[in-house]
């Protein structure tokens, strides 16, 4: 990793890059990362979400894009929060992060709502195309300080 140690919140942005396999090992690596980048911040974004976002766009690309090379991970720790994007070397859009979903997932299959929870959970999210494909992304803001007593 690459990132700085931080115990404030960031008053510009530090950044975490990883190169993860193409295979489904590469899930709890990403989560490990982003759990670790989140910790270096005091009140950072929602780890738990933050992971679980995360696992399902590193499934995502190992799932649905041809094995010709590594997934890449992109933490970044923002003032505002953090956005983390997965590149992998498909261009195609994912199929219905940005669009409505015209029909409800199927209750008893057991894929099809990853992208539905990134829809839900995230402050925002997209994709874009990138020189070797694509990286999909998505935004979570910062956890507001707990309050202290006075």
């Amino acid at each position: 990793m690459n990132g700085l140690a931080l115990h404030e919140r960031p008053t510009e942005s530090a950044s975490w890059r990883m190169a993860l396999p193409h295979t489904a090992a590469a899930v709890p690596v990403a989560r490990a990362l982003v759990r670790t980048a989140l910790s270096e911040v005091e009140h950072a974004a929602d780890c738990d979400t933050a992971e679980l976002l995360t696992a399902e766009l590193v499934a995502n690309a190992v799932e649905h894009t041809a094995g010709r090379g590594p997934i890449e991970l992109v933490v970044e720790l923002l003032p505002t929060g953090c956005q983390v994007e997965v590149h992998d070397p498909d261009p195609a859009p994912p199929g219905q992060l940005t669009r409505p979903v015209m029909e409800e997932p199927d209750l008893w299959q057991e894929g099809g709502r990853g992208l539905l929870l990134i829809r839900a959970l995230s402050a925002s999210c997209g994709h874009r195309p990138t020189p070797r494909g694509k990286a999909v992304w998505f935004t979570l803001p910062a956890v507001p300080a707990p309050r202290r007593p006075l």
